[in-house]
């Protein structure tokens, strides 16, 4: 799995050059430069060539660069391949995956290209067909991750919007499982109402809570909390540290486990606690 962290996973149209500008300075962890949805379908060849240009000029730091091409099976999916293509893409986020077949193909494309030898595919889970195809899809030529597309999920489903999610809840966890178990990266969907702070944060305390690494957004103004919930709080940094302490202490008389506040410390337990100060010393080193 990449270390990099990737908390923030920010959606910037493809098609709008003074914000793949300004994106060069934003604390978002991963960027979407987009060519599907948030492009009309007249300014898809500027788009696509806009982007290109500025993919190879601007200067992203250590973030995560994903471009969203159009599906394959689209009159613009080729023509957005061969342009991006041309800026030796770090990583093809592949809308409307329903098998791995639709990752291998573009897999072979890649391949067949000197500049795109080393590019890493995204899936969108964004159908029934794909969370159910999901292990499969993870497991496929060059996939370096998922990105939970919740709003076309929900409209195939014909599921109602509740707080909690309780409708979908299935649909995400069973691509969030595939994901961990081939050891990729998996990011929850959008939250639409970026005015709303707190629906916001409790849709991101939620993804966390389940495991995501981190949620996709669709403005700047999202940032900050979708930062703040998926990075280790103080709180658990303090307590993972304790808990490593009193376990080599107790290892070191002979003992198998510990007691930390009250609670047991098994060999489990520091293998969490070692992921946790992992992933902040990433988000320290990320953010120097």
């Amino acid at each position: 799995m990449d270390t990099r962290p990737f908390r923030s996973v920010l959606y910037i149209p493809g098609s709008k050059e003074r914000a793949l500008e300004k994106a060069t300075g934003l604390a978002t962890d991963a960027i979407i430069f987009d060519l599907e949805d948030a492009v009309a379908i007249d300014e898809k060849p500027n788009a696509r060539k806009l982007l290109a240009e500025k993919l190879g000029t601007l200067d992203y730091g250590r973030r995560a660069k994903l471009v969203r091409i159009n599906a394959l099976s689209t009159p613009w999916g080729a023509d957005d391949l061969d342009m991006i293509a041309t800026a030796k893409p770090e990583a093809i986020l592949l809308p409307k995956v329903d098998s791995a077949a639709h990752v291998a193909h573009l897999s072979r494309l890649l391949e067949a290209r000197s500049e795109t030898a080393d590019t890493r595919i995204w899936a969108m889970i964004e159908s029934p067909l794909g969370v159910l195809n999901a292990l499969e899809i993870a497991q496929a030529p060059r996939m370096a991750g998922f990105i939970m597309g919740t709003n076309d999920l929900a409209k195939d489903m014909g599921c109602r919007f509740r707080a909690d999610r309780l409708p979908l809840l299935s649909a995400l966890q069973l691509p969030l499982m595939a994901a961990k178990a081939a050891g990729i990266v998996a990011v929850d969907g959008v939250y639409n109402a970026f005015k709303d702070d707190d629906g916001l944060r409790a849709e991101c305390q939620q993804g966390r809570d389940m495991g995501f690494d981190g949620k996709t957004l669709i403005h700047p103004a999202q940032l900050e909390i979708a930062n703040q919930v998926f990075a280790p709080s103080d709180a658990e940094i303090d307590l993972a540290r304790r808990q490593i302490a009193a376990f080599d202490a107790a290892t070191a008389k002979g003992e198998g486990v510990a007691v930390v506040d009250g609670k047991i410390v098994e060999n489990l337990h520091i293998v969490t606690a070692q992921q946790i100060l992992a992933k902040a010393d990433a988000i320290a080193s990320f953010t120097e």
